[in-house]
């Protein structure tokens, strides 16, 4: 089963739905036989749960676009049973920047709900009885549905703005503080406080609602990974490429044979390797591709070799590369120097280098 189901794209932005979303609808329709409801209440709860998830993609929609105007792009959003993920290539280290990103979901919903009070007359249901109020919205109809759809977007608002890092509020939080000290310690007291967070939901959530649990799950294990990011980009700050590369490495010929190329990744600790023709890179070796194809032995290197790839500069910026070996499937990258090749970097020197960095720094 592929884990998300692509619904399209709006302004070049992948919407998609991760398969457990659909665990929710069928929840839904459970819990509405199980309360003896007919096929009217399912279809209504059923469209109200999509007309919800709606308003939480244009939700995410509002931080893309807002993060388009500094020219940072969103790969694609995806819906989850707890809410959405606009998955941003870069948060920007701008605390102006991340305040205005990271208010601009909560804005949208606050948009929708104004927009709602002034459409269906709010003030006349809360004025209502208690009586009046429940058995008039007990009804399947227009109105109540965009009443419910109202009280929705208030508590997105209000939820999304709970200082709890990564959600929108603990990054609002971030940016506040970050005008006033360094992102390191603003992050890290940002995240404090969301683990906070994350211990309160766990604790409501066992008591009371499961779905808290996995909230305080999403909310810590976040507030952990953002924390560990920013530090890694302090840490890579001002190093360059030519300082983490790897430079006794194996190269091979487009006509050297996949039995060589096994043999070298059975004698030794190589699993990526890069092509090369006369000190020009023509191609990369990778890992995935000499397993998939082990058993054409006499075939050639560069019959399974890729010719598509990226190519690094040795005084490229590291905390560039940290970002493109995080955001790649391939994390194996060759690094030139005036056009010549020098070396190679990936995934697990860098992360080795950053291990050492650290360990120096302390």
């Amino acid at each position: 089963m592929k884990a998300n189901l692509n619904l399209g794209s709006v302004a070049g932005i992948k919407i998609k739905v991760h398969w457990t979303f659909f665990l929710l609808i069928i929840w839904i329709v459970f819990d509405q036989i199980k309360r003896g409801g007919n096929t009217e209440s399912i279809l209504y709860n059923v469209a109200f749960i999509f007309t919800v998830f709606l308003c939480v993609v244009l939700h995410e929609l509002g931080h893309a676009f807002m993060a388009k105007r500094f020219k940072i792009n969103t790969k694609k959003i995806t819906l989850l049973p707890i809410g959405g993920i606009a998955s941003l290539e870069k948060i920007p280290e701008s605390p102006k920047q991340e305040f205005l990103i990271s208010i601009a979901g909560p804005l949208v919903n606050l948009l929708i709900a104004t927009l709602l009070y002034f459409t269906i007359p709010i003030n006349d249901i809360l004025n209502q009885n208690l009586n009046d109020s429940l058995q008039f919205l007990a009804r399947f109809n227009l109105r109540n549905f965009l009443f419910y759809v109202f009280i929705v977007n208030i508590g997105l608002v209000l939820f999304n703005l709970i200082p709890a890092f990564p959600m929108d509020g603990g990054r609002v939080l971030r940016a506040i503080l970050a005008m006033k000290m360094n992102r390191v310690k603003a992050t890290q007291i940002a995240v404090n406080i969301g683990q906070f967070f994350a211990v309160v939901f766990l604790l409501l959530g066992l008591l009371y609602n499961p779905i808290l649990i996995f909230i305080a799950l999403f909310i810590f294990l976040g507030a952990y990974g953002e924390n560990q990011i920013v530090n890694h980009l302090s840490i890579l700050k001002g190093h360059k490429v030519q300082e983490a590369m790897m430079t006794d490495i194996t190269t091979f010929n487009p006509n050297d044979t996949v039995s060589k190329v096994l043999k070298t990744i059975i004698s030794g600790t190589e699993n990526n390797f890069v092509v090369l023709k006369e000190a020009v890179i023509i191609g990369i070796l990778y890992h995935k591709n000499i397993i998939e194809n082990s058993n054409k032995k006499n075939w050639l290197v560069k019959d399974i070799m890729t010719t598509t790839f990226k190519v690094l500069q040795d005084k490229d910026d590291l905390k560039k590369v940290y970002e493109l070996v995080y955001s790649e499937s391939n994390s194996f990258f060759p690094v030139v120097k005036q056009d010549q090749f020098v070396g190679v970097i990936d995934y697990v020197n860098l992360n080795e280098y950053l291990l050492i960095q650290a360990k120096l720094s302390h």
